[in-house]
């Protein structure tokens, strides 16, 4: 009877002790997603977005702040959660009190929360575009790398025809000739994030350190690129590369664009001259 009052006790206190150390690698997990080197991780990078995830974003004053939950609460979309808004307002409040939300949400913000257009304007039944997530595809120009972009292709594959347009407001950072890029142009926008749009055939009267908005018309698409010699064309298909890039302590993390331009699918916009 002792013994088998021994084996009990000894039973409660296994059970108690694997119940705690489960809430502790929980609390641990939670933590972890956290870290500044979060931000850095493929998981956070490739911002992964479900179907009914784009439904409630598109009607959203907020969509970082809403996918700042989600991405903690999905660990980064590799777990299937359903989140209502009032879920994650309510879920915010635990997230908040752990350190390096701040930062998280900073950053979730600065990819989403400034979007405002699709960055290719007057389509028709005669200019068609596509684009596939090809998020760190394999190039291997100058080398085997990563594809940090998404790349919007012309059907009609007719170079300055398409109308490029700035996806939010900003700053023009940088302007000019680029080998891997071609003719490019960089726009800071408000929250800190980095828009790149290359490989266009010519610009509107924008330059460096002009103000642009929304909408504003930054260039035609085209295929200028892949040379050193400014002004190189025809290496590949007409298209424009769109790349999203955020500012993290002394480094520029790109990020996956193709979930931004899916959101942005029916907000189009006829263009201003900048």
């Amino acid at each position: 009877m002792k013994k088998i009052r021994e084996y009990i006790i000894l039973l409660f206190i296994s059970v108690f002790l694997c119940v705690l150390c489960r809430s502790e690698i929980a609390e641990i997990s939670k933590v972890s997603r956290l870290r500044p080197e979060g931000i850095e991780s493929e998981g956070f990078r490739k911002q992964t977005v479900n179907d009914n995830v784009y439904d409630l974003i598109r009607t959203s004053d907020s969509p970082g702040e809403y996918l700042a939950v989600y991405w903690l609460e999905s660990r980064f979309g590799r777990e299937d959660v359903d989140i209502t808004p009032e879920d994650a307002a309510r879920l915010e409040r635990k997230w908040r009190n752990i350190p390096g939300w701040e930062e998280y949400l900073d950053a979730c913000a600065a990819i989403w929360d400034d979007l405002l257009f699709f960055p290719v304007t007057g389509l028709d039944d005669e200019n068609k575009v596509s684009y596939v997530d090809s998020w760190m595809y394999e190039r291997t120009y100058k080398g085997d790398r990563g594809h940090e972009g998404t790349d919007i292709i012309s059907e009609k594959n007719i170079r300055g025809v398409i109308p490029v347009i700035s996806m939010t407001d900003g700053v023009v950072e940088n302007i000019g000739w680029l080998e891997l890029g071609g003719y490019r142009v960089g726009i800071r926008a408000p929250r800190g994030a980095y828009f790149y749009y290359a490989h266009l055939d010519s610009y509107s009267d924008i330059k460096e350190g002009d103000k642009v908005k929304a909408g504003d018309l930054l260039g035609f698409m085209g295929d200028t690129g892949y040379g050193k010699k400014e002004g190189t064309r025809g290496k590949f298909p007409v298209h424009l590369h769109v790349g999203i890039y955020i500012r993290h302590g002394e480094n520029e993390l790109s990020v996956n664009p193709y979930p931004a331009l899916k959101y942005l699918e029916d907000k189009r916009a006829g263009f201003q001259t900048a």
